[in-house]
């Protein structure tokens, strides 16, 4: 597979997971049911589309955890990241175009009256949860796993919605800020979710894998 598709096919599974996810918030008034349910099944239409292609990581903090498990290199990374956060920042100005920038300012992840330290820890967890059911998933053969993880990103909206609002995608939360210049607490929602992807593939090591000495996965970064 050219590296160009590779990079493409993250930029377009991000701009649907962004345009149907923060669409809904916008289509369903703020319901968290619809919210993470758009979110969930937004993942699973781009896996099924072009997850073979890519591995379907669309979030900064999955293609961290692929690539600390030795699943993608450095240069593959940092590709993704451009690509994923291109991909969000062009859904994000969609619907400024569709609706209006003021509208597109309520997709933005907020914590609310919830302490930014508070939320820098939620953030941490709900995303190592994520990646760790994705280290795991994305092994099995069967195209099951992206209903999976689907499902998994759907729980994580509904648990972690009314606490920090369940950004657990940098691309995800950066690309509203931008679109509507609206940047508030995102710190939190770039610093979380890179926290809960080590976090994330740690446990994946010591529970799953039963390796609980990492020193050689740290020194091959190096």
């Amino acid at each position: 597979m050219a590296n160009w598709q590779r990079y493409a096919a993250e930029a377009y599974g991000t701009f649907v997971l962004v345009l149907f996810g923060t669409g809904a918030v916008l289509a369903s008034g703020g319901d968290y049911v619809a919210i993470s349910l758009a979110f969930g099944l937004a993942l699973v239409v781009g896996l099924f589309t072009v997850g073979r292609v890519s591995g379907g990581h669309f979030n900064p903090a999955v293609s961290l955890g692929a690539f600390l498990d030795k699943r993608i290199s450095l240069n593959d990374m940092l590709f993704y990241w451009v690509s994923q956060v291109v991909g969000a920042v062009i859904a994000s100005f969609a619907l400024v175009y569709l609706a209006s920038k003021d509208a597109v300012a309520l997709t933005t992840n907020a914590l609310g009256g919830l302490e930014a330290f508070k939320g820098l820890v939620g953030e941490a967890i709900l995303t190592a949860i994520f990646v760790m059911v994705i280290l795991v998933a994305s092994k099995l053969p069967s195209y099951t796993k992206f209903i999976a993880i689907g499902f998994a990103l759907t729980a994580v909206h509904l648990a972690g919605i009314g606490f920090t609002s369940s950004g657990v995608n940098p691309a995800r939360s950066l690309a509203p800020a931008i679109a509507s210049g609206e940047f508030g607490d995102i710190w939190v929602f770039l610093l979380g979710p890179a926290i809960g992807a080590i976090l994330g593939w740690v446990l994946y090591k010591f529970i799953v894998t039963g390796d609980t000495d990492l020193t050689d996965d740290v020194k091959a970064m190096m």
